[in-house]
Formats: structure tokens, C-alpha cells, sequence
């Protein structure tokens, strides 16, 4: 399948491809970062699927869907505005993904257009886990950082985005949490509650908390509580 990427955001449009990696019968044709980039590029490579921003200066993602001449391609919208997800659906949309898009959602759209096309599943090649000594880069605007996976201590959600917290720096990625523990190797990370994943090697003290809880004290200062179900999960985790 031939896909074609719209959308105004550059690092959007990036993660994206990086994301449609996984999937080895989806192919990114190209990219457009507006609506007359758009028809351009589909009257040149005729893609089988739109991703689809809303949100586009000038003419919106739904303005350039509603403008098309069948055959239509499918179209999965992807965005941060849950707020036109009816409207998309009428224009007979696929599916439509909030950012930052989370890997287990793409795969579920992914799935449904296989199905629509009479497809055969194909394997989905999962990312490489990071190990401890692994480096990544991170960047937030015009920051950036080359960072060791074992010096990540504490990652927050923070609605569809991440806080990564190393060294004195806290940058925002536009990655969900979900995302960021799909590449995390679990013999050093712990998902600790909805919105946070802690480095079991920055623990410095545990006590235990309400409800069957445990409290875990950070190296750096910052305290994480454990429901009575992940203090359960985390002693069998951690016990000889």
C-alpha cells in the first residue's frame, strides 16, 4: 500500500514514517505539508492511503477531503483535536488517531484497512529494545541531548506526550508514555502507574503506602506511588 503523509508539522510527519516502519506492507510514498502540496502529490503518486492532519493552515485536512474527486483514497486522520472525530467519520474516514499517534492504535487502523482490502495480516516488526548503555537523542525545540538510556530516571505522561527526566534536564517529547515503554527494556524499567515509568536502578528507598501501596523514593528527590496492584506486581518483580 502506497501512503501519502499530510500534514503541517514536520516532526509530525516523521514520527509518523518512523512509526509506519513497523508495518512492511505500507509504503510512504511522500509528504505534503498543506492542502495544495496535497493534490499535488496525489495526482502524481495515486497513494492508497491518506494520513490526514486537520488542523492545516489554509484549507483543513476535512475541507480537502470533502474536495476530492472519487475514487477517494482511504484516509486515516491523524490529529490533536478529538473534537472533529464525528465529522471525519461521516466523510467515511477510517479511523481517526490522536497525537502524538500511539504504535498499538496505528496497528489497529493498519488491521482495518487489511480487512476492508481483504488482506492478509502481515507480521508487524516491532522496535529493537533499548538496552542500559544505549544512547538516544532527544530534543525539544531548539535543545537537544544525547542521552544514556541508564541515566533516564523517571518518564511522565503528560496527556499525549512524554516527560523524560535525566540529569537536571525534564524535556517534553511528542511521544505518548505507551510508545516510550514499547521501546524500554522492563529488566530495568517498571511501569509503576498510568503515568509513570520508573528506572529501577535510580529507586533509592520504598516504604509502603495506602491502601496496600508502596512509595518509592527517587535518587533526585521525586516520589512515585504504586497502587496496591503494582506494589503487588513490583515484589514479584523484585523478590528472590
Amino acid at each position: 500500500m502506497k501512503a501519502l503523509l499530510i500534514d503541517d508539522e514536520r516532526l509530525a510527519r516523521n514520527e509518523l514514517r518512523r512509526l509506519l516502519a513497523a508495518f512492511p506492507d505500507v509504503t510512504v510514498a511522500g509528504e505534503a505539508a498543506n492542502a495544495k502540496q496535497a493534490r499535488e502529490q496525489l495526482a502524481a503518486l495515486a497513494p492508497d492511503l491518506l494520513f490526514l492532519d486537520v488542523q492545516m493552515p489554509g484549507e483543513t485536512g476535512l475541507e480537502l477531503l470533502e474536495s476530492l474527486e472519487p475514487p477517494v483514497p482511504h484516509v486515516i486522520f491523524t490529529t490533536a483535536y478529538d473534537e472533529f472525530a464525528v465529522k471525519a467519520f461521516e466523510l467515511n474516514a477510517l479511523d481517526y488517531l490522536l497525537k502524538p499517534v500511539d504504535p498499538a492504535r496505528l496497528a489497529a487502523a493498519i488491521e482495518k484497512l487489511r480487512a476492508k482490502l481483504g488482506a492478509a495480516p502481515a507480521p508487524v516488526e516491532r522496535p529493537a529494545r533499548l538496552a542500559a548503555e544505549d544512547k538516544v537523542f532527544v530534543r525539544e525545540g531548539d535543545r537537544c541531548w544525547f542521552v544514556e538510556v541508564k541515566s533516564i530516571r523517571l518518564l511522565e505522561s503528560e496527556g499525549n506526550y512524554t516527560r523524560v527526566h535525566f540529569e537536571t534536564a525534564q524535556p517534553q517529547l511528542f511521544r505518548s508514555l505507551n510508545a516510550m515503554e514499547e521501546r524500554l527494556d522492563p529488566k530495568y524499567f517498571f511501569r509503576a502507574n498510568r503515568r509513570q515509568i520508573i528506572n529501577l536502578a535510580w529507586i533509592d528507598k520504598i516504604e509502603p503506602w495506602f491502601s496496600g501501596g508502596l512509595l518509592v523514593h527517587l535518587k533526585g528527590g521525586a516520589k512515585v506511588e504504586l497502587s496496591r496492584r503494582q506494589a503487588q506486581e513490583f515484589r514479584e518483580k523484585m523478590s528472590l
